[in-house]
């Protein structure tokens, strides 16, 4: 009983009125409203904007993690490919009882190679060209007359990129010219 007399009261309770000065104007009143109603409109567009710029930078992220998940494995699969480009150089290739698995190693490799090729892991092969300190890791410097100062001679190891992110250096020999003093590094860098 209690419980229905405290339902019937509080369905007895009118909201109340808003409340609005006697001596105001409906103009000023109608006007005050339309105001709240621009501010309420503002916040609207506001959040929107917000809520569409929060769903950009979600896809975004998402973009790049599916961009880049591959990198930690395919940085790992550059090992194998070193090793397999290490053992097709060093294997005596006049060898008869050896060219099987020379050929078997070569065809590995090229099939490793197309793989990563298809996820976007592309080799940087930069012999001959400009060194790049953004693409590649000078190791030493040679002097040349044959070639460009400051251009790659020897390539230790090439580089790989994934989707255009550096995924590891080549490391390279770079040339300078013949009795141009040797570069100085900065030790506090």
């Amino acid at each position: 009983m209690a419980d229905e007399h405290n339902l019937d009261t509080h369905m007895d309770e009118q909201p109340e009125a808003v409340e609005t000065d006697a001596g105001e104007d409906p103009a000023s009143r109608v006007q005050a409203l339309e105001e709240q109603l621009a501010e309420a409109r503002d916040q609207s567009l506001r959040m929107a904007a917000d809520l569409q710029n929060v769903r950009r930078r979600a896809e975004q992220d998402v973009e790049k993690a599916h961009k880049f998940a591959l990198e930690k494995f395919a940085g790992d699969m550059l090992a194998v490919v070193d090793s397999l480009e290490r053992g097709t150089q060093v294997a005596d290739q006049a060898n008869e009882a050896v060219k099987p698995m020379l050929e078997g190693m070569q065809l590995t490799l090229k099939q490793l190679l197309d793989t990563l090729r298809r996820f976007q892991v592309e080799r940087v092969d930069p012999l001959g060209q400009p060194f790049n300190p953004e693409l590649h890791q000078a190791m030493a410097m040679e002097e040349s007359t044959s070639a460009e100062p400051d251009s790659v001679l020897k390539v230790f190891q090439c580089g790989y990129t994934l989707n255009g992110r550096l995924l590891r250096p080549a490391m390279v020999v770079v040339s300078k010219a013949p009795g141009e003093a040797p570069v100085k590094i900065d030790e506090q860098a």
